[in-house]
């Protein structure tokens, strides 16, 4: 279904699906219009001789310095060229195409003088599956990703490179075989195309997508856990939560409910602790609060997609040019570091947990790294170690950056959000959440096998997911395999699908309702 920007009604989860699924875009009517009337507004300014920043002056430190009018034009054109300066790998594709629907979303408002051809280049590079070759590293988040989204600008001017159909090529050759035309630049559109913080917004829809399905998939490897542990389970009783009031921790610990529904853990019949650990029955305070930090970063990412990323803006209705700071990252870096921390933290979690099933002292009689030959063998012993260095590895990425400022261009840009390193490393914290948590399920599903009672549906349906891809360990063998291919199976979210085709879809905090 074709995405229709407007500039007021994007959601995050409409990225994802044109950075993913290369779902279409399309410009309302009204937003061309928009785009149209702002434009006429700074060609009426240019002509009557009026200085506008980024316009006709040079940028940042020389921001002071008019230029005339055979200038301006090439302007455009040399500022492109000076700000593609970022290093490294290109961006996977699914990144500069979500930046790229960001960037559109700012256009549509009508507040970016841009001229109606370059949205409209960007949208048909978009459709026709044209995407700039960028940099993964340069942006410090202020005054815009400048460098990555310059390299966008480049691949419009029929410069640098871009990938269509799986190949990389230049640019010039990716347009003409797309059958598009490269545009030239004229007085502000150069700028219009890179003053805003949307690689990192971009980058923020797809994080808040996976992160939303590993805290699924965190409830899903701590129901496995709570039931090999033989968990009581009041303390996941739903009327708990809603005493305390937080969103987050009621859709927890209803989430966990409904995987374990049917257990004879549920029913009583089992007999347990009066008193679990923490690591076990505060889990939806735990995995709540990060619900309920994601969901305030999806908010935060959606009012920056929806709004007017740009410096300056031109207030066509009011007859003004107003310059700011609104391409400034700090909105959508803090809730993405924070994000980064907040999975990192529900890692932390699950690692105590598979320390209780691979500990005797604190497993509830499960043999010993759940193995029936400990001496002989060390079962899932190193299968802990493996889990420790990765939560150790999202320990120290979710250090924060968004007060790691260091000034730029002469101090005149003396605050910057360093918003990219923010979003680079939160995908990061995300990706490695998927070694962390099949190592807890794996572990769980041999604990599980040791049980004789009924475990809940949902829970089965995981136990029977992992043994799709790996088997009981009955004698010691090379885990790195076992690993690697659970971690794929997370990755494709294998248990979280067989656990909702089971007991259905779990609650996400973002469309649950009102507190009952």
């Amino acid at each position: 279904m074709t995405v229709v920007l407007t500039g007021e009604t994007l959601t995050a989860d409409q990225v994802v699906s044109v950075a993913r699924e290369r779902e279409e875009v399309e410009l309302h009517p009204e937003a061309v219009e928009r785009i149209r009337k702002c434009r006429g507004f700074i060609e009426e300014r240019i002509r009557a001789g009026e200085i506008m920043y980024g316009v006709n002056t040079g940028i940042g430190e020389f921001s002071e310095v008019v230029l005339d009018d055979d200038q301006i034009k090439d302007f455009q054109r040399y500022l492109i060229y000076n700000h593609a300066a970022g290093i490294g790998e290109p961006f996977p594709v699914e990144i500069v195409r979500a930046a790229m629907t960001t960037r559109i979303n700012v256009h549509c408002k009508g507040y970016s003088a841009v001229r109606p051809v370059i949205t409209q280049l960007l949208v048909d590079m978009l459709n026709r599956g044209v995407t700039p070759v960028v940099c993964t590293k340069g942006s410090v988040g202020a005054c815009g990703d400048l460098a990555p989204m310059s390299q966008i600008a480049l691949a419009m001017l029929g410069e640098g490179e871009c990938f269509l159909g799986g190949e990389r090529m230049p640019a010039a050759a990716a347009l003409q075989k797309a059958g598009l035309e490269p545009v030239v630049f004229e007085a502000r559109d150069g700028l219009g195309i890179i003053n805003g913080s949307n690689v990192i917004a971009g980058m923020g829809c797809l994080a808040v997508r996976d992160a939303e399905r590993v805290l699924a998939q965190a409830e899903v490897a701590c129901a496995m856990s709570l039931e090999a542990l033989t968990a009581n389970m009041k303390p996941y009783d739903r009327r708990l939560h809603s005493l305390r009031g937080f969103r987050g921790a009621v859709t927890c610990a209803s989430n966990l409910k409904r995987i374990m529904e049917g257990s004879d853990l549920l029913s009583g019949r089992y007999k347990t602790k009066v008193q679990d650990a923490y690591s076990m029955r505060s889990t939806p305070q735990v995995i709540g609060a990060a619900r309920d930090q994601l969901r305030w970063t999806r908010s935060q990412l959606e009012v920056e997609i929806n709004g007017v990323g740009d410096n300056p803006l031109f207030l066509a209705d009011d007859g003004v040019v107003l310059t700011g700071a609104n391409f400034q990252g700090t909105p959508v870096s803090l809730p993405l570091d924070t994000l980064g921390g907040a999975v990192a933290m529900v890692c932390v979690l699950s690692e105590r947990r598979l320390n209780r099933l691979t500990n005797p002292a604190l497993s509830a009689g499960l043999p010993a790294f759940l193995t029936k030959g400990a001496g002989m063998f060390s079962g899932l012993m190193l299968s802990q170690y493996t889990a420790c260095m990765q939560v150790v590895e999202q320990k120290i990425l979710s250090t924060p950056a968004f007060h790691q400022s260091i000034p730029a261009a002469a101090d005149q840009e003396d605050f910057v959000s360093m918003g990219m390193n923010s979003a680079l490393k939160t995908r990061e914290i995300i990706d490695i959440s998927h070694g962390v948590l099949s190592i807890e399920m794996m572990a769980a599903a041999q604990g599980l096998d040791f049980r004789e009672f009924q475990c809940g549906k949902g829970t089965q349906a995981a136990r029977d997911s992992i043994r799709e891809v790996v088997d009981f360990l009955d004698v010691d063998r090379p885990l790195f395999r076992d690993h690697n291919v659970l971690l794929r199976h997370l990755k494709a979210e294998r248990p979280l699908e067989a656990v909702e085709a089971a007991v259905g879809p779990l609650s996400r905090s973002h469309d649950d309702g009102p507190l009952p």
